[in-house]
């Protein structure tokens, strides 16, 4: 389907990466500005929590719900450029919206109670739950095609019906998986901008132009916002930044039938993620058969964990990155074997 014809003239592709940049750069001094004076700073733990690092005090203060300005420049564009009667493009936008009010609710309920306790967990569960199905639903009663996903060396397979909860797990899990690895300057959204180009990439080969800007745009946010994020941070994206990142990225798996190779391609994510899974779950073990629950790492999310080894913050997050491009990579490598 193809793009929209305003602004007469200009690129969709050219706009992706133009329009997302210009404003996350021209705006940024503003918006941290503006934070900063309604004392919209970064909560920290106190000590007693298990994801708390004392290093990270510092850090304290610094303006967060920068996501404000990185999913508004997305979303921007998306409004601008995007073939906005594509049913993909649709269920993206949604979730993407969802996930990034469900962000902002979490961000002004910790700035307001001066504590990292956000909203009810319970909620925010619900509500991705909900935004997934509402997506899920659609486009499996609106897009066949939604039904085949790739089996890497075996080819494509159609699943039926079982596409409309492996949709809602793979866009939950993910919303959630890059929210918990926005701990460390850079870290999160140094590691979407791979896994948005490779779906940019695909897309663009399969003619979904609408998606393969989204994607572009994506990528172009990102690096915008990496300039005031990377270490030491000015701005922190908060919830309202990863969660919808995270969305975004999960929705564009299901679109493209590529959520087994995604596990592959956001393996930092996957591993971030996991890390807290793990922790959690051998506490209990252990407190049921210590009576003492035990630490499997040193600290969860898994980036904690390495600085607790001894790993800069900054070493942890390009280490990282080079992880998450290495994982493109292979990625592509097995889409090309479907």
């Amino acid at each position: 389907m193809p793009y929209c014809s305003y602004p007469i003239g200009v690129d969709p592709n050219l706009a992706a990466l133009v329009v997302p940049l210009v404003m996350v750069l021209a705006l940024g001094p503003y918006v941290v500005k503006k934070l900063r004076a309604l004392k919209a700073g970064q909560p920290v733990r106190a000590a007693h929590g298990n994801v708390h690092a004392p290093e990270h005090e510092a850090k304290a203060g610094t303006p967060t719900m920068g996501g404000v300005l990185l999913i508004g420049a997305i979303l921007v564009y998306s409004l601008l450029f995007l073939p906005l009667t594509d049913a993909r493009v649709q269920c993206v936008l949604l979730v993407t919206s969802v996930t990034a009010f469900l962000g902002f609710l979490d961000d002004y309920a910790k700035v307001k109670k001066h504590n990292s306790d956000g909203v009810n967990g319970w909620f925010k569960i619900t509500l991705q739950t909900l935004a997934a199905a509402i997506c899920a639903v659609y486009l499996y009663s609106s897009d066949a095609n939604v039904c085949r996903i790739a089996l890497p060396f075996f080819g494509w397979v159609n699943i039926g019906w079982v596409f409309i909860p492996l949709a809602v797990l793979t866009i939950i899990a993910t919303s959630n998986a890059v929210n918990l690895t926005d701990g460390l300057d850079g870290l999160a959204s140094g590691c979407t901008m791979p896994a948005a180009l490779l779906f940019f990439l695909y897309f663009r080969n399969e003619s979904f132009a609408g998606l393969a800007g989204f994607s572009l745009a994506m990528i172009a946010a990102c690096a915008g916002f990496l300039w005031y994020n990377c270490h030491p941070a000015k701005v922190f994206m908060g919830d309202t930044g990863s969660l919808a990142l995270g969305g975004a990225l999960g929705t564009l798996a299901v679109c493209s039938g590529l959520e087994f190779v995604f596990v592959i391609l956001g393996g930092v994510f996957v591993a971030e993620a996991s890390s807290v899974v793990v922790q959690v779950a051998w506490f209990k073990i252990t407190r049921r058969l210590y009576g003492e629950g035990r630490r499997f790492f040193r600290m969860a999310p898994l980036h904690h964990h390495f600085e607790k080894c001894g790993i800069s913050e900054t070493q942890v997050c390009v280490r990282s990155w080079i992880v998450a491009w290495v994982l493109f990579v292979i990625a592509e490598f097995l889409i090309q074997e479907v």
